[in-house]
Order: C-alpha cells, then sequence, then structure tokens
C-alpha cells in the first residue's frame, strides 16, 4: 500500500486548478455571482428609499405651500415632481405610479392658515409597497408640526403651538392596513414564472442535445421560427396553469384584493410568459450542457429578484441600479401585476409597463433564433 505523496498531493490540485480553468462559465460563475452580490447588496439594496416622488394638488401658490413643498424635500424622503390642478390628474398619476404621494391643499390654505383655522392637508400615499413609503410617511408628520414655524412670526406665532397651525390627513390608498402579503404574493406570481419559465425551457432543449434527439428535430424542414415557437406554445398553457393557481391562492389563503380586470392580468402575463421562455431557449442556444443552462438561468434569476422591486424598495436604490432594473421584464411585470389588482389599472394604465415586456421579448427572441440558425449550420 502506498504511503501519502505530496507530489501526487500536488498533482491533483494542479489538476483541478486546470479542469476548472477549462470550464469557463463555471469558472465565470464562481467569481462573477459573487462579485454581482457584493455589489448589489453593497450599493444598490436599500430598505430606506428616499427623494420618493410626489406631486402638489392645489392651486394655492402661496409662501406656506412653498414652506411646506420645501420643507418636505429638506427632509430627502420626497422630491416634488409635479404640481397639478386638478384631482382627476392627480388620481391617475398615482394609479400608474409616477408619483407615490399627492399633498392636497384647498385653493384657500393660506387664508385659513393666518385665520388660524387650522385648514386640512391631505397626503394621499400609494401603500402597495408598505416598506417603500413606512420611512416617508413617519417623516411626514414631524415636518408638518414645524414646517411653518419660520413663516408664522409676529400675532401669527400663537398658531404654532399644538397641535400646530394645520391639520395634516394621511390616507393610504390601495392597502390602507399596509398588509405585505397584498405587496408579495402578487410578486410572487412573477418571480415564480421567471425561475420556472427560464430554468425549464433552458433544460429541455439542452436535455434534448445531450440526449441526441435534437438531431432528429434538426433533420425535419422545420424552420428555426417554427421550432422555437413549437417549444414555447405548451409551456405557455403551463405558466397559464401556474397563474391561475397563485391567484387562487391569493385569493382564498391571503385575502388579496382583486380590484382589476383579470382579463388584462392573463394578458400581461401572457407577454411576461412569452419574453422570459425567449430567454430560456436563448440560454439553451448558448449552454452545451445542463449544467451550464442551469448556471446562466440563476445568471439571469439573481438580478431580476434583486433589482425589480420584489425584495427591495425600486426607488431605493440608485439610478444605475434602476436603470439595470427597467430592462429587466419582471420589473415591469411587477407593476402591471399591482396596478391590475390593487388599484384596477386599466389598460392604459398598464401599457407604459407592457411594451418593455414585449420589447423585452422581441430582442430576445431574435437573438435567440439567430443563436439557433447558427447551431443548425
Amino acid at each position: 500500500m502506498n504511503g501519502f505523496s505530496i507530489h501526487r498531493f500536488f498533482a491533483i490540485i494542479r489538476k483541478e486548478f486546470i479542469q476548472m480553468r477549462r470550464d469557463r462559465l463555471t469558472f465565470a460563475m464562481m467569481f462573477g455571482i459573487p462579485i454581482i452580490q457584493l455589489i448589489l447588496f453593497g450599493y444598490a439594496i436599500n430598505t430606506d428609499p428616499k427623494h420618493l416622488p410626489m406631486a402638489i394638488l392645489s392651486t394655492d401658490n402661496s409662501q406656506f405651500v412653498r414652506s411646506f413643498a420645501h420643507a418636505l424635500e429638506q427632509s430627502q424622503y420626497f422630491t416634488v415632481v409635479d404640481q397639478f390642478e386638478h384631482e382627476d390628474e392627480a388620481r391617475q398619476a398615482l394609479a400608474r405610479g409616477d408619483v407615490q404621494f399627492v399633498l392636497s391643499l384647498p385653493s384657500d390654505f393660506s387664508q385659513r392658515l393666518v385665520r388660524g383655522e387650522r385648514p386640512p392637508m391631505l397626503m394621499e400615499v400609494d401603500a402597495t409597497d408598505p416598506s417603500a413609503v413606512s420611512s416617508a410617511v413617519q417623516v411626514v408628520n414631524e415636518v408638518a408640526r414645524t414646517a411653518f414655524d419660520r413663516d408664522l412670526e409676529g400675532p401669527l406665532q400663537k398658531f404654532t403651538a399644538q397641535p400646530g397651525p394645520a391639520e395634516l390627513r394621511i390616507h393610504l390608498m390601495y392597502n390602507p392596513d399596509r398588509l405585505t402579503q397584498y405587496n408579495i404574493v402578487p410578486g410572487l406570481m412573477g418571480v415564480v414564472l421567471t425561475m420556472t419559465m427560464v430554468v425549464i425551457t433552458a433544460l429541455a432543449v439542452t436535455r434534448e442535445r445531450e440526449r441526441g434527439t435534437m438531431e432528429s428535430l434538426l433533420a425535419t424542414p422545420a424552420v428555426p421560427i417554427e421550432v422555437m415557437t413549437g417549444k414555447i406554445i405548451p409551456y405557455i398553457v403551463v405558466g397559464y396553469v401556474q397563474v391561475t393557481v397563485i391567484l387562487l391562492a391569493a385569493r382564498v389563503l391571503f385575502q388579496v384584493p382583486m380590484v382589476g380586470n383579470l382579463g388584462l392580468l392573463y394578458l400581461g402575463a401572457l407577454c411576461f410568459i412569452a419574453a422570459t421562455l425567449a430567454v430560456g431557449i436563448t440560454i439553451s442556444t448558448l449552454a452545451t450542457n445542463q449544467l451550464q443552462a442551469m448556471q446562466m438561468s440563476f445568471f439571469f434569476f439573481l438580478p431580476s429578484l434583486l433589482l425589480s422591486g420584489f425584495m427591495f424598495p425600486f426607488r431605493g436604490m440608485p439610478e444605475w441600479a434602476q436603470t439595470l432594473g427597467q430592462m429587466l421584464p419582471l420589473t415591469h411585470f411587477l407593476r402591471v401585476l399591482r396596478g391590475i389588482l390593487l388599484k384596477g389599472n386599466g389598460f392604459a394604465d398598464i401599457w407604459p409597463d407592457l411594451w418593455p415586456i414585449l420589447a423585452f421579448g422581441v430582442v430576445v427572441m431574435a437573438f435567440g433564433a439567430m443563436r439557433y440558425r447558427r447551431t443548425l449550420d
């Protein structure tokens, strides 16, 4: 029996490093994924978002209104991006997600303030994502107590005493109880579809190549687009089954409200499923075996999960991370889902998030078709 040989030991270590270097995809994943996680968790993830978009609904443009808006911006939790004079415009901006807060002030706010009548200020909050707005809601109360102190001088200074010169009312919309499951459960639909559709299709085609059945398919007169769409459609049916099961569970188990049109939701789901399946097909044309297909699927799934706004507030991320997130179909599908289920959004409201999903699917499908043609050659 041979004893332990340090020479053989180092030879085996050297062999493993050589094999690791030859498998470039695995090598890249070993270093790429930790770096991506480090960057995303270190720089992009922020559970206390600031500079949230806010609009003012008022025809009063007095110094008092400007002072309050300025105080809100100074808190760094709000950024005034628009001012409306009509209530419908403000409601639509809130429903589309253009703004997360609408501050409504009566037209005679200033006159009532100097008369000491404690005029009302209504802050309407898009609470579909409670974690994104909870800190801002706490801050606005403090700002309301101190914002007018500098402007109320002389005989008006007495109005700065408790309970304050104006009455702040906060109205949480779409999710007034700030229930987390109203945000998480609909979002899970997008996450589940992303994970299963990409992985299943990527493995399905790669498995055929490994088993040798791909040659039979290549021998048929079918053109690439026919093969790709033929492979995608059965999984669209599977995706619809998943959507239906999750919707039933959301309603029965978690009592998630469904105030919008479910037909519109299924239309949005069709676009999203097609886009994710296109990713899976494209990955299958790049991977040479099932392990590589799984690794590449995870490479797509990880940023989708972290940058889409499912786990962490989207507006809490820096601009470069939001730009990357805007390129991912899951980001837009989450907005479509929450918009339809919680806000009752119509087609015009979801279209700004629907067309990026369609564009992503078309681009990826075109790239996959080109790759598939090369495989034929």
